[in-house]
């Protein structure tokens, strides 16, 4: 059944603030894609906050309209759907990348990061980075090392003394 004007509107809005609120849009075309593995994608995505839908271009191009996002359309081909990443940068190209593999059916199309656009190669290369929490962990670790380090070398003092302390006990106790 073919959409009302009303719920074509409703949708490109939906787009429009979807495009200007997400830190990372990843196109995806998805022809073939079986129902069951489609469910389980949106799964996926929405236990991480990521939006995900399907979409028509001729949707997109209004919703692009008086925008300066430089999508490119002639790369989006196929059955489209976009995942919208509101929280994490990286989230919805690692989660998109990581259900791709073995399924010929979807194919990355390309994407926008932080209003920029990206092709195909630069979101599956994008999907490889650690996530923002990881990448925190990491840098707190690599700041927290030296102060490990000295609590670790003024630790190791007293393990010494009271190694030699023991050991002076036994041998007047024996």
């Amino acid at each position: 059944m073919p959409k009302t004007k009303q719920q074509k509107e409703a949708e490109v809005q939906k787009l429009k603030d979807g495009l200007k609120e997400a830190k990372t849009v990843v196109f995806v075309s998805y022809d073939g894609l079986k129902v069951k593995e489609s469910q389980k994608l949106r799964e996926n995505l929405k236990k991480e906050g990521v939006t995900f839908f399907a979409l028509k271009k001729s949707l997109l191009n209004k919703a692009l309209e008086g925008s300066d996002l430089p999508v490119k359309m002639d790369e989006l081909s196929g059955g489209l759907a976009a995942a919208f990443g509101y929280a994490d940068e990286v989230t919805p190209a690692r989660i998109l990348a990581d259900f791709m593999k073995g399924k010929e059916n979807l194919k990355i199309r390309g994407g926008l990061l932080e209003k920029k656009y990206l092709s195909a190669q630069e979101i599956i290369s994008l999907a490889k980075l650690p996530g923002k929490l990881e990448m925190l962990a990491k840098t707190l670790a690599t700041m927290k090392a030296p102060v490990s380090g000295f609590v670790n070398v003024l630790a190791g003092n007293l393990r010494g003394l009271v190694n030699v302390l023991n050991a002076l006990k036994q041998s007047k106790t024996n």
